[in-house]
């Protein structure tokens, strides 16, 4: 028997560790004196330690090499954990690829700059919503608010509190603004003629910026980001959302400088 710390030092792993490992129950020492608490090992231990090593690189939980480690585990109950790991590994590495493709994007374009740009831009998952709506088309832009003003009628009419921010989605900008202006529900209500009552499906991947100020230069964080979508390679796949997260304190103002919101582009690598 040999002590843990010699069996620490031709090991390779650190006294901290081994105690840990003993009292996850994946290497217990042979022996552990009552009166001292030494804890003593056997050379033999050094196979199962480096299969422990080796499938802690591979990377494995502690839990799962624990599992990996019994006597009784099927060999094709080993061989799917190992696929599982294996594809794993395949979509980190692949997200990686892409995460180093944006930050080489990014710096291109850093190095056409003079200042540090106003908008980020933020890839991100959205979830289903259902919405109450009102779908027309509108002239201009800010040329909604008889839309909402329905919409917001009929809400109130219903005693139905929206459960989120609301928002315009843009079908279609030209020749004409195909627009439908939501609010997010919790629980269905009746439709009617004109109020569209839907669930949007869930998103994939969405390009997001946040713009802070006026919606007179809602453009600019729109400019940005069809910009950032070009450069990374990507195509948009759906309508554009523009989220209301902070409105303006006068109702369809276009000057509040005080506004916050979220344009989102749908997308895909191109």
């Amino acid at each position: 028997m040999i002590k843990i710390g010699y069996f620490s030092r031709i090991s390779q792993v650190p006294v901290k560790t081994l105690r840990y490992y003993d009292e996850m129950g994946l290497l217990k020492p042979v022996e552990v004196d009552r009166f001292t608490g030494y804890r003593y090992y056997s050379f033999d231990q050094l196979r199962r330690l480096n299969r422990i090593l080796a499938q802690k690189d591979l990377g494995f939980s502690l839990e799962q090499i624990s599992k990996l480690l019994s006597q009784d585990l099927p060999v094709a109950e080993l061989r799917g954990m190992l696929r599982m790991k294996q594809e794993e590994l395949r979509q980190r590495l692949q997200d990686e690829l892409a995460r180093l493709e944006r930050v080489e994007t990014r710096l291109k374009q850093l190095e056409q700059e003079v200042v540090m740009p106003d908008y980020d831009v933020v890839l991100k998952k959205v979830d289903p919503v259902l919405v109450a709506g009102v779908h027309d088309i509108i002239p201009a832009y800010p040329e909604q608010g008889h839309l909402w003003e329905r919409l917001e009628t009929y809400l109130g009419q219903q005693k139905v509190t929206p459960n989120g921010a609301c928002f315009t989605i843009y079908y279609a900008d030209e020749p004409e603004i195909d627009a439908e202006v939501c609010e997010p529900l919790s629980e269905p209500i009746p439709a009617t003629e004109t109020i569209l009552v839907h669930e949007l499906p869930a998103i994939e991947t969405m390009a997001s910026v946040i713009h802070h100020g006026p919606f007179i230069t809602l453009n600019e964080a729109a400019t940005a980001l069809l910009k950032w979508i070009e450069v990374n390679g990507y195509r948009i796949t759906g309508p554009a959302r523009e989220i209301y997260l902070e409105p303006p304190v006068t109702t369809g103002s276009q000057t509040d400088p005080s506004t916050v919101t979220e344009i989102q582009f749908p997308v895909e690598k191109g």
